[in-house]
């Protein structure tokens, strides 16, 4: 099983199936934004997923979801809607991995799907944290050793 193959190959699938979930989510500010925008924002953070699962690495996901913390923080997201986002993309590749993979290859490939969305969604939550008590992101563990297996 070739897992970054299967999800380079069904890249627009996955992020038109993300939006239409991320637009049944009703949530305040993605549904305040225009389709093109959600788009473009599920398809970098598919890109980054990718890239993660490209390099069996963690750290692109873990800076890329700080950028995101701060910048959606910024523009007045709760937490919640940005998990959300993630939460979808998530879903939508867990469902590929089902259709598209052989079922003994279901443990690795959603544990690997798993692992580069959560450290994502922790990622997210410690800077944004950080944001509303105003203190430094504490950052105690390295969850990044984990894809490793370390």
């Amino acid at each position: 099983m070739n897992l970054t193959e299967v999800v380079k190959t069904h890249r627009q699938n996955v992020i038109e199936d993300s939006l239409a979930e991320l637009s049944r989510s009703s949530l305040k500010h993605y549904s305040g934004n225009p389709e093109d925008v959600n788009r473009e924002r599920l398809t970098a953070l598919f890109d980054k997923s990718l890239e993660c699962l490209e390099l069996r690495n963690l750290v692109p996901m873990t800076l890329f979801a700080e950028s995101i913390a701060k910048k959606r923080f910024g523009e007045g997201y709760l937490l919640q809607e940005v998990q959300t986002a993630f939460n979808v993309l998530e879903e939508v590749l867990w469902q590929l991995i089902i259709e598209k993979v052989q079922p003994p290859d279901y443990p690795e490939a959603l544990g690997l799907i798993s692992s580069v969305m959560g450290a994502g969604k922790q990622s997210l939550a410690v800077e944004y944290v950080a944001l509303v008590t105003g203190s430094p992101a504490k950052k105690d563990k390295d969850i990044t050793q984990l894809f490793h297996g370390t």
